[in-house]
């Protein structure tokens, strides 16, 4: 007995897993993560919010927690400090492909959703 209880289906497993991986890997290295420019994470009554504005409540918070471990404030004040700058990461950056053919995008799709529907099938009882 394989994968899923049917015969052979180890094979279809691994090799759908392996075709998984490559397209998985291959779609990652085609794609392109650039930060925006400006570095503003978001404005305050017309104000731009910088990223070293939002360091300052962190420290703070940081601090009152460093001082006492069971203040609530200085836990709520790095928490949504830590927020706010994840938040302000993820919001300024560009995400695109990188200058792929048409064939290129074929056979990555192809390893991706091919190796998906091998390893699913392998995972299903057979009869």
């Amino acid at each position: 007995m394989g994968a899923g209880g049917s015969n052979g289906g180890t094979r279809q497993f691994l090799i759908g897993l392996i075709m998984m991986i490559g397209g998985g890997y291959l779609l990652l290295n085609g794609i392109v993560v650039r930060p925006s420019l400006g570095g503003r994470i978001f404005g305050v009554g017309g104000m731009p919010v910088t990223s070293g504005m939002i360091l300052i409540p962190l420290m703070f918070g940081i601090g009152l927690i460093f001082y006492n471990a069971k203040n609530r404030l200085g836990w709520i004040i790095a928490g949504a400090s830590l927020i706010a700058l994840v938040f302000g990461v993820i919001a300024n950056t560009t995400v695109q492909f990188a200058r792929l053919s048409i064939f290129d995008l074929l056979v990555i799709l192809v390893l991706l959703v091919g190796g998906a529907g091998l390893f699913l099938r392998s995972l299903r009882k057979s009869g």
